[in-house]
Order: structure tokens, then sequence, then C-alpha cells
């Protein structure tokens, strides 16, 4: 919906105020955070606001115990002032390379008191994916997990680095460590920066290696984007699954602190049933995973499921892939009305949210845009697309979008609002639909296949654990679909069956020409399918 310039301010000022983010009797602190956000970013002042009124709250749990605000805020000084020490401030570029915890966000506060700019890397990366990407961002430090030591070889001698978490055991080149700094330096707050360094996140990397897409300001309004159609108030606690890597569990981190959450990480990789205990030993009030996750803890079984008393949970936050209608039947008919379909992208932050009255009637939407955001469908010639049920691709304008990635490259943009990629359509009563990803794009026959539609119908039968459908070389056709299926815990599929299946629910032209079982679909940290992979499978590995 189109508002309004000023009507849209006072509705995101109100939707600031209801979540708490906005205290009415705090402008002088509100005034402040706005500060320190524009001068070094939003974690630094997310917790200097909660560390200055709230100093013994909660800020985090992860395997070392709990963390508060106020020592969050100290020893994140501390380490600041070593840093600075160390010759580290504005100019430099640091690279994260760890789990969840509190070493790497104590390493993204500080840095962002010093006025340097920071880029979150994959924890999936090896020696040489973190070299290319770290050489490409002009990394000059990096902080990693004794973990991922041995890809931080990789980089050359001149990056200065430092352990953000150790495993118990004296590294073998003297690293020195998060910790170490902390301790030998002054919890007291040094001067602000001239300006934020910013934030690099890079992309899914679905297509290759992943590009940077950079954030240097942003305005706490907008903040009302992402708190507009999720009911997140002040307090609480909030499991974050999602890894912080990605920008679905890093935009709703952001969201915990700015509302004084306490914030649950895990012990490294997910764990289904381990993340339902911790929602069940911290009670907590929202879960943030991607579909994958959300579908693995599906996946134990109502006997499992009914051992962790998870009635405190009024929101599950899904994003970073395609949620199926299935997955969304499922996750009402175990929890009750709480999940949250998330659609956005890397380089565009928020584009719309699904709440569960909008799943519940329509399964497999993303639902409508929040407050500040434009969503409008354009055909290939840049012809707006307004009739209900034609697809289009997916343009968004909402003050949150990146300014270009890093390498000098950009998305398209049109009419002032840019592009997501993706492929929808509206309905009738004005849900948005995610039809599929524009370079994922079948031609078989001369017809467009958009893999979502078959990899749904093919997730929600009994006897599928997962899917994937990707196109393949055909001397008659261009190109072929060929579907890989994981079978569900002890069930059996016939591929035969399966086509006829497909073909008895979608048009001929959809119906996979191979079915291939296979023990996992490969996918990134946030879910996507990683089809480039699968479409080169060598065709002894195909064989049924």
């Amino acid at each position: 919906m189109n508002l309004g310039p000023t009507v849209q301010l006072l509705r995101s000022l109100g939707v600031l105020v209801k979540r708490g983010f906005v205290h009415p009797l705090r402008l002088a602190a509100d005034a402040r955070s706005a500060k320190i956000a524009a001068r070094c970013g939003p974690f630094p002042a997310m917790i200097n606001y909660t560390a200055r009124y709230e100093p013994d709250r909660h800020a985090l749990v992860d395997p070392r115990g709990t963390l508060s605000y106020g020592a969050l805020e100290r020893q994140s000084n501390a380490l600041a002032r070593g840093l600075a020490a160390a010759g580290i401030g504005p100019g430099d570029i640091a690279g994260i390379l760890a789990r969840d915890h509190r070493g790497a966000v104590a390493a993204m506060i500080a840095t962002g008191k010093l006025g340097v700019r920071v880029v979150i890397m994959n924890t999936g990366f090896a020696g040489p994916q973190l070299r290319e990407v770290a050489d490409r961002e002009g990394v000059t430090v990096v902080f990693h997990d004794d973990e991922f030591a041995s890809a931080a070889t990789a980089l050359p001698p001149s990056v200065t680095r430092f352990r953000t978490w150790d495993d118990g055991r004296p590294p073998a080149d003297g690293t020195p460590s998060v910790d170490e700094l902390i301790a030998a330096n002054a919890p007291d707050p040094l001067p602000l920066p001239a300006e934020a360094g910013g934030l690099v996140l890079l992309t899914s990397g679905t297509t290759g290696t992943p590009k940077g897409a950079v954030r240097t300001k942003i305005s706490p309004l907008q903040s009302a984007q992402l708190l507009d159609r999720v009911p997140l108030t002040r307090g609480g606690a909030m499991v974050v699954a999602a890894p912080l890597f990605h920008a679905t569990g890093l935009g709703q981190f952001t969201l915990a602190l700015s509302l004084g959450k306490t914030v649950v990480f895990g012990r490294g990789k997910f764990d289904a049933e381990a993340t339902l205990a911790s929602v069940a030993r911290h009670r907590a009030d929202t879960l943030i995973l991607v579909p994958t996750m959300l579908g693995r803890i599906l996946d134990l079984g109502p006997d499992v499921l009914a051992r962790h008393d998870v009635s405190s949970l009024r929101i599950i936050a899904s994003g970073g892939s395609a949620i199926s209608p299935g997955l969304s039947a499922r996750t009402a008919a175990a929890f009750g009305d709480v999940l949250y379909n998330n659609y956005g992208a890397t380089e565009v932050a928020a584009v719309s949210v699904a709440t569960p009255a909008e799943l519940r009637r329509a399964p497999g939407t993303v639902g409508r845009p929040p407050v500040g955001v434009t969503v409008a469908l354009f055909d290939a010639e840049g012809r707006e697309v307004t009739a209900p049920g034609e697809p289009g691709i997916i343009h968004v304008a909402n003050g949150l979008s990146f300014g270009g990635y890093t390498d000098g490259r950009d998305k398209d943009r049109r009419a002032g609002m840019i592009s997501t990629g993706d492929i929808g359509h509206f309905d009738r009563s004005g849900l948005l639909f995610i039809d599929g990803r524009g370079d994922d794009m079948i031609v078989s026959g001369g017809e467009n296949v958009y893999p979502v539609e078959v990899e749904n119908l093919l997730a929600d039968r009994d006897d599928i654990g997962d899917a994937a459908v990707v196109g393949v070389d055909d001397p008659d056709f261009g190109q072929r679909l060929r579907a890989f299926v994981v079978p569900h815990r002890g069930a059996t599929v016939d591929p035969d069956e399966i086509r006829g299946y497909v073909k008895s629910q979608l048009a001929r032209y959809k119906v996979p020409r191979d079915v291939v079982v296979v023990p996992e679909i490969p996918r990134n940290g946030s879910g996507k399918i990683l089809r480039g992979r699968l479409a080169e499978l060598p065709a002894e590995q195909l064989a049924d």
C-alpha cells in the first residue's frame, strides 16, 4: 500500500512505540542511541541503551553461560581498547568467521565502536573461498574460532588474527584471543568514531562465490518494517537457530537486541531436539530458524515434541528460503498459530511477512509488505504487472536496500525499486506468492517451469522428507526436469509412481523425466537448495 510520507512516518513511530523499541519517556536516551547508531552502527547503540537502564538484564546465553547487557557493554569497551592498541581502527575491515556466541558478538560490537567495517563470513567456507572473499572485501583483520583456524591460515600474513572461541588448547602460532584482550584492558568507553564503518552481508552464493552487499546507514524508523507484522515486544527470550552470517539470523538478532531480549544461541551446528529443549528451558517466546530447521524439528515426531514444554512460544519466524504449504500446515498442527513467514533478501532486507491467519487462509503465501515497504511486479520488458495471478519479477522500495555490491555490480532497478531476482504474483486479496527464482527457471520444450511448484508438491507427500528439481540438458526439449527426493525415515519411494503422481496434479510439461533418490538435498546455511551441485552430479551417481 502506498501511503504519504507523513502517514508512513506516523505509522512507523506508532509501531516502534508499541513494540517497545522507542520509549516515550526516554526521548533523550533514544536520541543518544540514534547518534551512536549513526557513528558506530546498530549493535553498539542497542547494547548501550539497555545497559544504561537495565544493566543486569540477560543479553546472551551460549555454551559458556549467561552474559548481561551491562557485562557485554563493558567487555566490548575493553575489547575495543585492546584492538585500538593493536593499531586497528577506521579504514580497517574485519572478517568474522565464528559460530554464534559471545566472542563473535563482542567482536561485532567492539569493531563498530572503532568505526571498522565488518564482514560476517560463512562458517562453511574452506580456506580458498575464505581467501577469495577476504581479498575481494579488503579484509585486514579476522576474528575466528579455533574450529576454523586451519581455514584462517589461508589468509596472508598481513591479516591480523584474533581468536573468538578457544577449545582449551593454546594455539601453536600464539594467536591472541578476544578474552585475553578483554582481560587486559579497562572497560571504559572510547570516543565515538567520526562515522560508522558499515556492515557487509554476503549473499547466499547458490550460483557461485557469495557477493558482498554493504550497508553503511540505517534509520531506527526503518526498524518498524521488521516489527510491523510480527508482534515482537520488549523483553523475553529469543532462541536464534538461524546463523548470524545470513540475513535471517542477523536481522532477527538485531531486533532482539533493540528490544532488550535475551538471545539464546545453540551449541555449534543445528540440533533439532536441543533447540526445542532450549526453548523450553528458557521459556522463550520467539524461535528464529530457516525452513529446513523447522522441518527437522517436526520430523522428530509427536512423542519427542511432547517431551518439551514449548507453550511459551508466541512466534516462530522462518526466513531465508521458501516454506512449503505442507510445512506451514504441519507447524500449525504441532504448535498452533505461531508461524510467521518472512520474505526478504540480502540486498533489500524486508519485503513481506505472512501472518498465521494468512498462512491458514493461503498456505505458501509470503503475505503483505509491512509499513514503509512498496512491492511491485515487472515483466522482462520493464512493464508493471498488476493483474492478479500474473507473474512478474518482484521489485522493492523500502529505504533499507543496499547501495550495490562491493565488487561494483548491482541488482536491476526500475522506477526507484530494486529487484529481488524472484518471480512472484499477487492473488485477488493482495497476498504475495513466490513462484521461483528467475535464474532457477527451467525452459522445457518452450514451456517455463519454476521448480518450487513441483518441489512443494513432492515435499508435501507423507513418504518424502525433502525434494529438489533442476533442469538438465536434453537433446529434444532443450532441458528436462530431474527431481531429487529424500524419503522419510522408513519409507520407500517408487520413481514411476512419483512421476504418475505429479502428472495427475500438474501440467504434463512439469512432470520430471528423472526421479533420483538421494540421502539428502544439498543446502546452504539459510536453507537454499544448491541446485548447481545437483545438476552436476555424474551419471553413475544417478542410477535408481
